[in-house]
């Protein structure tokens, strides 16, 4: 039996746990969240990582959250700090940046405004920060629905650069921006 999403939306961030290990690993496989990690089209996993490594290192310079809606995991969010996170994936950058990766697990929820839900509240956690002056993203270029949905947010285009073997395009959106967007919106 399929249980239908609840028709309330309120979305919870959490911090990851090793019990999220399981889902974690279950999601790296959703054909959409592979789709969106990586342009091999014969890729069987998003990610690939060892998620309980990933979960119990996780620190200030990489913390993993889980969005819930009524306890039920439906989304994980990666935040970190550009500049000093340890794999120096972003290269050199500049210090006063957040990075973040989001996705939503099952299927289901896609569509449903938990992304934007998601993303409005960590935007809001990164800029609460001192220190704290914007946020950068890497969908990859051939993504143009996440494009879309970031720019709504209020990103801005950087430019494309390959991490790695990704072609992605870097966005990034101001402190003063998203404040701007907020207050207008108040």
């Amino acid at each position: 039996m399929t249980v239908s999403p609840p028709a309330s939306h309120d979305v919870t961030l959490r911090p990851a746990t090793l019990d999220d290990v399981p889902i974690l690993t279950a999601w790296d496989r959703e054909p959409h969240v592979i789709a969106c990690s990586n342009d091999d089209p014969d890729a069987d996993v998003a990610f690939g990582s060892d998620w309980a490594d990933e979960v119990s290192n996780s620190a200030y310079e990489l913390t993993y959250l889980i969005a819930e809606v009524d306890g039920r995991p439906v989304g994980v969010m990666a935040v970190c700090d550009p500049h000093t996170e340890p794999s120096h994936y972003w290269g050199e950058i500049e210090p006063g940046l957040r990075a973040i990766d989001i996705w939503i697990g099952p299927p289901k929820w896609l569509g449903r405004g938990i992304g934007t839900q998601m993303m409005t509240m960590m935007i809001d956690r990164c800029f609460a920060e001192a220190g704290v002056t914007a946020i950068v993203i890497d969908p990859l270029n051939s993504n143009t629905a996440a494009q879309r949905f970031y720019r709504r947010l209020g990103f801005v285009e950087v430019g494309r650069r390959m991490f790695d073997q990704d072609d992605c395009l870097v966005m990034r959106l101001e402190k003063a921006d998203w404040q701007s967007r907020q207050a207008l919106q108040a």
